[in-house]
């Protein structure tokens, strides 16, 4: 079976590490374990067959302390579907899951990296993301 889809070109579109000050930054490293992350995913069509699907993730504080760091990043991917497709589910599917498990570990990396740029080397790679589980659990 020949893959449904071809990524173009992958950039980072939006990459963000605020901490206002000393003191919160020193607060944030040692609440750090206090912090998930949430990830967002919307598609956009560009022109025939080609489709822009942002990935964002936002690591935050979720206690929402008043004391808190943000950090952010948003990874685009072109898209161009190869093969004739009219379900709609069919389309959500490549581009929520297969595009993801595609481009996510260099995703991670890049994230990872900022966090450890960003004054907290502690933080390692998270546990594998099951988009395939996260997809079939918003379908349902």
């Amino acid at each position: 079976m020949s893959k449904k889809y071809e990524i173009l070109l992958n950039f980072v579109k939006d990459l963000s590490s605020e901490t206002p000050n000393a003191e919160t930054y020193f607060f944030v490293k040692k609440n750090i374990n206090n912090y998930i992350m949430n990830i967002d995913i919307k598609s956009k069509p560009i022109k025939d067959k080609i489709v822009e699907v942002d990935t964002k993730i936002i690591f935050k504080d979720k206690d929402n302390s008043e004391k808190k760091s943000h950090f952010e990043l948003t990874y685009t991917s072109l898209v161009k579907i190869v093969s004739e497709l009219k379900d709609k589910k069919e389309l959500e599917k490549i581009f929520l899951c297969d595009v993801q498990n595609e481009v996510y570990p260099k995703i991670e990396k890049i994230f990872v990296n900022l966090l450890r740029e960003s004054g907290f080397p502690e933080i390692k790679s998270g546990k594998k993301i099951d988009f395939e589980k996260l997809y079939n659990e918003r379908s349902n």
